[in-house]
């Protein structure tokens, strides 16, 4: 048989799913995605609504990303740029930090910031420091521990956790009590250290989309939804059943395959809020942080701040909700623009959006940064693919559809020599 009649199938069209076929493809097959939506990205979407451009949930790209390195090409995306830093609320007050070593228009704000005290500061230049010298395989290998302990045992301020730490790193985490590994703050905190937060011009599903784009040997079936896997056999919803050599899951796999129904992966949700505004509260390309313990909103950003391929002639404000508290519909949209109110000093917003993302990123007890080929392999011809093989990143998503697509190589490795 040649190369490109084996039947390999992928179930799932987002980032892991595209990556696995890009790498098929490389090495002369010509695989087939199975995609339940009607267009590619996974959790990676990007909307036109009202003129603006609204990702499914505030995400960026950090261009440090080994993975991204190696399969994005980043001047097609147009990347725009976030400066290395954010902008505080407190206290009616705007309190801009940063890494003055990589934009010095950071400097004097960091310096004179009310946020941590100088020894804390002193700290922070120490991280940056040591984690550059450290390889990503040495921060896996690290025994783990909480970020919140992580933190404290480096020595610093109940303040700046509060401040700082526990906003930012929230809103990336997705949980605002920084019980997510130390493997994964090491990890990411170094990605920021090593480059830059970015966004395409025309948005985060422009990656998927570029992806897309590359493969020239990829059939993709748009809603086409798999109801089970089995060997050598897929059942879809509609009741049609396909015969496949190999299947790479690139989704949640737990209710596609029978023996691993008591092994669904936990999930942290968040919600995205959107709005149109006059003008903006934060006048750099920085993220807006809200340390208030009793606040909904967690992360606010302008992402009319950067360049973008549409423009509803005002600004763009999204906010994240990290933990709604139970609070949903328009009651939620009003509580937050209370807070905009209070804390922000926003007063008028005209309400566009709102994404609840009940699965916005595995909430995974054991973290690792890559895995071997053999151990993507479930069965003879079912492989596993997804970033909830590894971390919750776009990153391990890229790593994790690679090494799926070399364990079916592996396994067809003797046939073609």
């Amino acid at each position: 048989m040649e190369k490109q009649d084996y039947k390999i199938h992928i179930v799932g069209a987002g980032v892991s799913g595209l990556i696995a076929a890009t790498v098929l493809e490389q090495n002369g097959f010509s695989p087939i995605i199975l995609e339940a939506t009607e267009r590619a990205g996974g959790r990676v979407k990007t909307d036109n609504i009202n003129g603006y451009q609204l990702d499914q949930g505030f995400q960026v790209l950090l261009t440090a990303y080994p993975a991204a390195q190696k399969y994005l090409d980043y001047d097609s995306l147009e990347l725009q740029h976030f400066l290395p830093g954010a902008s505080i609320f407190k206290n009616g007050k705007q309190e801009v930090i940063g890494d003055p070593l990589r934009d010095a228009s950071l400097l004097f704000s960091t310096l004179f910031a009310n946020i941590g005290s100088v020894a804390d500061k002193l700290k922070i230049l120490k991280l940056n420091t040591s984690l550059k010298k450290k390889s990503i395989d040495e921060i896996f290998s690290d025994e783990a521990q909480t970020t919140f302990s992580y933190l404290t045992d480096l020595g610093f301020s109940s303040e700046i956790i509060d401040d700082f730490f526990t906003p930012f790193f929230s809103g990336i985490f997705l949980e605002n009590k920084l019980e997510t590994s130390s493997r994964m703050f090491e990890f990411v905190y170094k990605m920021f250290g090593e480059g830059d937060a970015a966004v395409p011009k025309g948005g985060m599903e422009e990656i998927p989309k570029q992806l897309v784009r590359q493969l020239q040997n990829t059939s993709i079936n748009y809603n086409t939804a798999v109801a089970s896997i089995s060997e050598k056999e897929i059942l879809l919803a509609n009741g049609t059943k396909i015969e496949s050599d190999f299947t790479i899951v690139a989704t949640e796999p737990s209710q596609l395959i029978r023996n691993l129904k008591n092994q669904a992966t936990e999930w942290h949700s968040c919600d995205t809020l959107y709005f149109e505004t006059e003008n903006r509260k934060i006048n750099k390309k920085l993220i807006g942080l809200l340390p208030e313990t009793d606040s909904l909103i967690n992360n606010i950003f302008y992402p009319t701040s950067l360049e973008t391929m549409v423009s509803g002639g005002k600004e763009l404000l999204s906010v994240t909700v990290v933990n709604n508290n139970g609070i949903t519909g328009k009651e939620l949209v009003n509580r937050v623009q209370e807070e905009l109110r209070e804390y922000c000093g926003i007063t008028s917003c005209t309400f566009l959006k709102h994404y609840h993302i009940p699965m916005s990123l595995p909430n995974l007890s054991q973290l690792q940064y890559e895995i071997p080929p053999s151990e993507t392999r479930l069965t003879e011809t079912i492989y596993l693919a997804g970033d909830v093989q590894l971390n919750g990143s776009l990153n391990a998503a890229m790593l994790a559809g690679e090494s799926a697509a070399h364990g079916v190589l592996e396994n067809l490795e003797g046939l073609f020599k």
